[in-house]
């Protein structure tokens, strides 16, 4: 069995962490859990460390002091997954605004095409519940600006629910990711298509959180719009083979 690992960055979640924990290890396939958290002064962590003693071969925990950025985190733990010699590497919220039942189709559809797959609520229409219409306006206009930008053909650029194969991880050189915010799935994207992997696009339903608080800023879309510009000049090259 192909071994895979769910990267899910946190930062005051204590009340889905424990859900989303239980229900990804109730899933068919084997899935470990690594949990990246900010310093929650929720007790987030402490949850975790709980959780552990029932799952000690299958939830592990990175503790950073303060909140380093949704890119770091997830850049800490594809370095910390490339290491464990993981086959498959996922990203996740901890919100169930990503259904951990698709899974399993992302696997299968990274597998069949070696590369990346995308979550995507744009793929097949709008398929967002509960998110008011001005921010879908702005979420849906920004993949259209990347994908105008970039000539990325990707509808859900700025998805943040993902598969990547070992293979394309490898090759990322992860050092050289320049945004930290929203424009980091972008840049992983982008930088994915431009070092020749399949980007493919799985239809989800997303669902807006019931439960903690929003970690959106108009800042990460700054960030996004400008570093978007200069993606399209820079040169993409592979990791360096050590």
């Amino acid at each position: 069995m192909d071994s895979k690992i769910v990267i899910i960055p946190t930062y005051n979640e204590k009340e889905n962490i424990e859900a989303i924990t239980r229900k990804v290890f109730s899933l068919e396939g084997g899935y470990h859990i690594l949990v990246i958290d900010d310093g929650s002064p929720d007790g987030t962590a402490s949850i975790i460390k709980n959780l552990q003693k029932e799952f000690p071969d299958r939830l592990f925990l990175i503790e950073r002091a303060g909140k380093l950025g949704l890119g770091t985190a997830y850049l800490t733990g594809f370095k910390w997954s490339l290491e464990h010699g993981y086959d498959y590497t996922f990203e996740m919220d901890a919100d169930f605004s990503h259904n951990p039942d698709d899974l399993s189709k992302l696997y299968e559809a990274s597998k069949a095409c070696g590369g990346l797959a995308i979550g995507s609520r744009y793929c097949n229409g709008v398929s967002v519940i509960n998110w008011p219409i001005g921010r879908i306006i702005m979420s849906y206009y920004a993949s259209v600006y990347v994908r105008t930008v970039l000539s990325m053909k990707v509808y859900d650029c700025t998805a943040g629910f993902k598969c990547y194969s070992k293979e394309l991880l490898s090759a990322l050189d992860l050092d050289k990711v320049e945004m930290k915010g929203y424009g980091f799935q972008i840049e992983m994207k982008y930088s994915s298509y431009k070092l020749g992997f399949k980007v493919v696009e799985v239809p989800i339903i997303f669902v807006n959180r019931t439960l903690g608080t929003s970690k959106m800023s108009s800042g990460i879309f700054g960030e996004a719009f400008w570093g978007v510009m200069k993606l399209r000049f820079r040169k993409i090259t592979p990791k360096a083979a050590k």
